[in-house]
């Protein structure tokens, strides 16, 4: 004889079967409660002409006024560019970017006139830019060894995998590593002010405070710590391939030598486009009431290192000046204007069809 079961509903929703052992077994209904049940209040907003073309005319308000300003803002900062790629005959660098590769180890050097037609005040920006350079690339961003750039004496003898094929040479650890580091840009720029008695006055570019705090003290160490002999540590290792001198030797400042030099720094983070620009060296201001860079006729000399022909790129130098909201972009105050006039626009589209439509449609709500 089958022993009989039976069912019966718990207070909190749940069925109760009563098993041929003696147990009970819930089924998986859920509780009978407001929440799991979907009973709870809820609110929704109901658009209407009172409460959707005032919110679209105070947005036209306030994001017009706001993208003006910046976009006067933008346009007020100075700036100059100077492409020396050397891919045209006519330029001062053609021979060097015709004769120079990886392999050569003396640069080459090209001299570059350039005026600027109105005097920099405050601080200026000399910045480096690179086109088709695709620092965005998967395996490129990957290839490096944080460890190492850390300070870790274990990561500096044996190299992360992912730096492969530039972890090591002849069984010697590169350092640092990997495909980032190897193409560090080493271009050097110099500029000079031909002052009107023909004298060729040096202009002081600083090559410190280039790079993110965080990076400088926190993500990028020499091994042994900052009072360390890097010659010594570094022994055992050996330069990328492409560079011309190792990591220990790349200043003689030994607060900027070593993987904590800012300039290997601000080329380690890479950009997010083939086309960027990365800070290179500052132009103090004057403390005297002189313009930075007063106009003029300079000079540009370049160490011409950092072939670009190989992968159809183009090298530039960029003097600029900063406000409040950095450097020339004039994107984010184009983007205030345009919504803000899209929805004033639609406010004035939507207030006539109310207008029109609104009071008929209410008539016929009257009569019915």
């Amino acid at each position: 004889m089958m022993a009989s079961s039976y069912s019966a509903k718990d207070e909190d929703g749940h069925i109760t079967v009563s098993g041929p052992g003696g147990g009970t077994l819930r089924n998986k209904k859920p509780e009978n409660t407001a929440f799991k049940q979907q009973r709870l209040p809820a609110w929704q907003p109901i658009l209407t002409a009172g409460t959707v073309l005032p919110a679209f005319f105070i947005i036209g308000l306030i994001f017009i006024p706001i993208g003006i300003g910046l976009y006067v803002t933008s346009n007020n900062i100075k700036e100059f560019e100077i492409d020396y790629t050397g891919d045209d005959t006519s330029s001062p660098c053609y021979n060097c970017a015709q004769n120079f590769s990886w392999n050569n180890t003396k640069s080459c050097t090209c001299i570059i006139p350039f005026q600027l037609d109105q005097p920099y005040e405050s601080n200026v920006f000399m910045y480096y830019g690179l086109s088709n350079f695709y620092q965005n690339h998967r395996r490129y961003v990957k290839s490096r060894d944080d460890s190492q750039l850390n300070g870790n004496i274990d990561s500096l003898k044996k190299p992360s995998k992912e730096c492969e094929p530039y972890a090591s040479v002849d069984n010697k650890p590169i350092a640092p590593c990997g495909a980032i580091a190897n193409s560090m840009f080493n271009d050097t720029l110099k500029l000079f002010y031909n002052d009107p008695n023909g004298t060729s006055v040096p202009i002081l570019l600083t090559s410190t405070g280039i790079a993110w705090w965080t990076d400088k003290h926190v993500k990028f160490r020499n091994p042994g710590g900052n009072n360390a002999n890097l010659t010594a540590v570094f022994q055992g290792t050996v330069k990328p391939v492409n560079w011309h001198r190792p990591v220990y030797d790349l200043d003689t400042d030994p607060e900027n030598n070593g993987f904590i030099n800012e300039d290997f720094i601000v080329w380690m983070r890479t950009a997010a486009l083939p086309t960027f620009r990365k800070l290179y060296r500052i132009i103090q201001k004057n403390n005297n009431m002189a313009p930075t860079l007063p106009r003029g006729n300079y000079t540009l000399v370049v160490d011409y290192n950092y072939p670009v022909r190989s992968f159809e790129g183009r090298k530039r130098m960029i003097l600029s000046t900063i406000s409040w909201m950095g450097g020339k972009n004039p994107f984010l105050g184009i983007a205030y204007i345009t919504v803000g006039s899209v929805c004033f626009f639609l406010g004035v589209v939507l207030l006539v069809i109310h207008h029109k439509y609104g009071n008929r449609n209410n008539s016929a709500n009257i009569s019915n």
